[in-house]
């Protein structure tokens, strides 16, 4: 649409899902691009450690494997994106443009690109704790994600039959058990646990490799509160009533 606003049309996009045919400019750049990038960039960065050192550290290899499996997740589980706030409400405008193919693969890179020159010489027992924090943010990021989809495309499925819901005037139905009984957010949660491992692996001798950290907390809490408004309007008093029944937005018991 047309906001009269041509920097805001320019940054947020005057289409929602631009296509040539039946190729969906959107759906495919959210993805598949930056994401396949970064991962090549990562493995540049390795190899170039390899060139120098003679051997790979094991912080170079976590961070690759941390990031491989968080790509491969993501673009195995590619339809989950279709019910995103990207896709269903932001327009493809140059935040997403830029977003998906030059700000992801450029700086989710930065830990591999740090790791080439610096090696934090983590001890053995501090890898397998960045390991065991990076397993218990993916276990709340895929558990989460995958149990609001499953619920998404068959609420009457006898396997979701123990998880509690409110039933709002929509005709939707806003889970209150499960992942989704502990936080509205507890997805972002182990998102951003998994980021956070990320800078971990990298251990404290610069800031640098932390910017992930800092820039994704911003992002998701903006982004939190931007679909708490979103939802608002959308569900009325019915969101609420949800509120008073999952009260935490990230982490249960604390915020």
């Amino acid at each position: 649409g047309d906001s009269g606003n041509m920097f805001y049309d320019f940054w947020m996009g005057r289409e929602l899902n631009p296509r040539w045919g039946t190729f969906d400019w959107k759906v495919i750049c959210e993805l598949r691009p930056g994401l396949i990038g970064w991962m090549l960039l990562n493995l540049s960065c390795m190899a170039k450690q390899y060139e120098n050192l003679g051997y790979v550290t094991g912080s170079m290899i976590l961070i690759n494997l941390f990031q491989g499996i968080y790509v491969w997740d993501a673009l195995y589980q590619e339809s989950a994106i279709l019910t995103t706030m990207d896709i269903t409400t932001d327009g493809f405008g140059f935040m997403l443009c830029f977003g998906d193919l030059a700000w992801v693969p450029f700086t989710y890179s930065l830990q591999a690109r740090y790791l080439v020159e610096n090696d934090p010489h983590l001890s053995y027992p501090a890898l397998v704790g960045v390991v065991a924090i990076y397993a218990f943010g993916f276990m709340l990021f895929r558990g989460a994600n995958s149990q609001k989809d499953a619920f998404r495309k068959d609420p009457n499925n006898s396997r979701l039959a123990h998880l509690k819901y409110l039933q709002t005037k929509r005709g939707t139905r806003l889970l209150t058990s499960g992942y989704w009984g502990m936080a509205r957010k507890i997805n972002y949660t182990g998102d951003y646990i998994m980021g956070l491992s990320w800078c971990l692996v990298c251990g404290f001798g610069s800031i640098v490799p932390y910017y992930y950290a800092i820039y994704f907390a911003i992002l998701l809490i903006h982004r939190s509160i931007r679909d708490d408004f979103m939802c608002q309007e959308k569900y009325g008093e019915d969101w609420n009533t949800y509120k008073k029944m999952v009260p935490y937005r990230f982490i249960p018991g604390v915020v």
